[in-house]
């Protein structure tokens, strides 16, 4: 047994070189240090205590380092899952309640151990349903609801959690009046000083200087005696190990949230990871141990009180700009979290809600996917109708409703093309032996007596009558002067016992008009199960060509015959 196949660890740690190590420790340093903000700050979003999102980001990022193949990923809590799990527990228990913690906690366990199954039995390609559309759509609206939730820590009103775009807005704009003019001071100052050094300042930890700024500002000026929301006291320590609390009724209530946090996860984490590949060669990321090394990060996690975690995008691409060669870096980033759960807790008492708040609108904001749209405008309505859609029952309706809405319509239009594929007459391009689509090539030659047909797609079950459809359309437009229909099978490469079926029919059906039928390009397996199904022999072996051009010239020169035996066993011998 290779154990480094299982455990990733053993490879680059076997291999480690010394020069390697600064750039690990500027890298885990760095990122440990965005993670204290952001840990706290996405605990808010998934409405649980600031202490739940230090554990999120320790533990994972240690577990991720033994089994991941990306060497600069920075696994976390991150802002869309935090969401998911706000949308989902909620349901279930009242936020920040001892049930909402213990239901979040047996969540991270459900969803690593579904990320786990997932990669052992490879199941990773499932993700591929999740298109771009439905992923921008679902992004876009998450990034809405979450920047829009934190407005009652920005403005410092009373308004409810809500996941539905509607219901925060009509609330929020009825309390507007109530707005608390420090508390708005210290967000809108927070959010300045982010954006100017996000784009200025691009190597300084923008979210760690404000959040020493306002604890300053608030502690020595006394601000949370005039009305300023503060976190107050986070409990101090590592965490303990805790087995998460098994309810049978609960975990099959949790299911569909589990699911949906799982494949968002791992496409999340993915994305990142096979963008930062590219820019290196020493290693290859494997989308299958990808999930089980997610899985094993959640799966553990939820032993040690951690909520769902996953890749998080900027917390990564940090990590690579500051230099980390391998997953040391990650575990660097942990050690920084624990220190600071054992040393540093005391420091953050006096951090106001509303530069969490401008943290995390900051940043969702950054999610906005304002291109994909536009790109779409130009190629592709039917993707941004899904797009649109997808972003709308998400934002007005809900989280799952809007995922299962978005795959759901990807679904149907992959059936629907897959129904209804382009198919098109050919013609001769002049002075040629090329055969081009007559719609595209204007001055193709098109020969009365011949048809010539491509279809730009596998045959099978779900389009065979519109195949047979579309032939006897084109059949009856060259009407009673059509003496040669060609199929070029170029495209094919197939069949299935459906297509065989409907390739009888369309022979038959031509054959009772005298028309002469003859295959180009065929291609192996196509060949094979012409072959096994004796359809072969229907069809005629001169009657299959290498092109069109020599079915062409075999019906001017009139060499249409049956076939010799010689000739059908060489075909067999093709085929095999």
């Amino acid at each position: 047994m290779n154990f480094k196949t299982i455990f990733p660890i053993l490879d680059w740690l076997t291999n480690y070189n010394k020069d390697w190590f600064k750039g690990d420790l500027n890298a885990g340093l760095t990122v440990g240090i965005m993670l204290i903000p952001q840990g706290i700050a996405y605990a808010m979003i998934a409405g649980l205590p600031p202490i739940y999102g230090l554990y999120t980001a320790m533990i994972p990022q240690i577990v991720y380092a033994i089994f991941g193949t990306s060497r600069q990923l920075a696994v976390g809590p991150v802002a869309m899952d935090s969401l998911i799990v706000a949308a989902g527990v909620a349901t279930l228990a009242d936020v920040g309640t001892d049930h909402f913690i213990e239901f979040a906690i047996l969540l991270a366990f459900m969803m690593g151990a579904l990320q786990i199954l997932f990669g052992i039995f490879k199941l990773g390609f499932l993700v591929n349903f999740l298109s771009k559309p439905v992923i921008s759509g679902f992004t876009s609206a998450a990034s809405l609801i979450i920047g829009l939730n934190q407005l009652k820590h920005l403005l410092g009103i009373n308004i409810g959690r809500n996941n539905k775009i509607q219901n925060l807005v009509v609330e929020a704009g009825g309390h507007l009046n109530e707005t608390h003019a420090i508390t708005f001071a210290i967000g809108f100052a927070s959010i300045v000083i982010l954006v100017l050094f996000k784009k200025y300042l691009k190597k300084i930890p923008a979210a760690l200087v404000v959040v020493i700024l306002s604890i300053l500002v608030v502690k020595y000026l006394h601000l949370d005696q005039y009305g300023v929301k503060i976190v107050g006291e986070i409990p101090k320590g590592l965490p303990q190990f805790v087995v998460p609390s098994f309810d049978k009724e609960i975990m099959i209530k949790l299911l569909p949230i589990s699911f949906t946090l799982s494949f968002i996860a791992f496409l999340e984490s993915i994305s990142v990871a096979k963008a930062v590949e590219i820019k290196h060669n020493n290693y290859k990321v494997i989308p299958n141990k990808e999930l089980i090394a997610l899985g094993m990060g959640n799966l553990v996690g939820s032993f040690f009180q951690t909520y769902p975690s996953a890749g998080g995008f900027s917390r990564t691409a940090v990590n690579d700009q500051d230099g980390a060669n391998t997953p040391l870096a990650a575990i660097i980033s942990a050690l920084v979290v624990g220190l600071t759960l054992l040393f540093l807790t005391p420091v953050f008492y006096y951090l106001p809600k509303a530069v969490l708040a401008a943290i995390i609108m900051v940043a969702v904001f950054g999610l906005l996917d304002f291109s994909v749209p536009k790109q779409l405008l130009k190629y592709s309505k039917r993707d941004l109708v899904i797009l649109n859609v997808t972003l709308l029952v998400t934002a007005t309706i809900g989280i799952k409703e809007g995922i299962f809405v978005g795959v759901l319509m990807s679904l149907g239009m992959l059936i629907y093309k897959s129904a209804k594929p382009h198919i098109a007459i050919l013609g001769r391009v002049p002075n040629t032996h090329f055969y081009r689509n007559r719609k595209r090539f204007k001055d193709v030659i098109i020969d009365d007596e011949i048809l010539i047909v491509r279809f730009d797609a596998q045959l099978h079950f779900a389009n065979t009558t519109f195949f047979k459809d579309k032939l006897q359309e084109f059949a009856q437009y060259k009407g009673n002067k059509l003496k040669l229909l060609i199929i070029d099978g170029e495209s094919l490469n197939s069949l299935d016992s459906s297509a065989v079926f409907a390739l009888n029919e369309v022979i038959d059906f031509f054959t009772q008009k005298n028309i002469e039928i003859a295959f180009t390009g065929l291609k192996g397996p196509v060949r094979d199960t012409l072959t096994k199904s004796e359809l072969i022999k229907k069809i005629g072996i001169d009657h299959c060509f290498m092109s069109i051009q020599e079915a062409v010239d075999c019906y001017e020169d009139m060499c249409y015959s049956k076939p010799t035996e010689k000739k059908y066993n060489k075909f067999i011998e093709q085929a095999n």
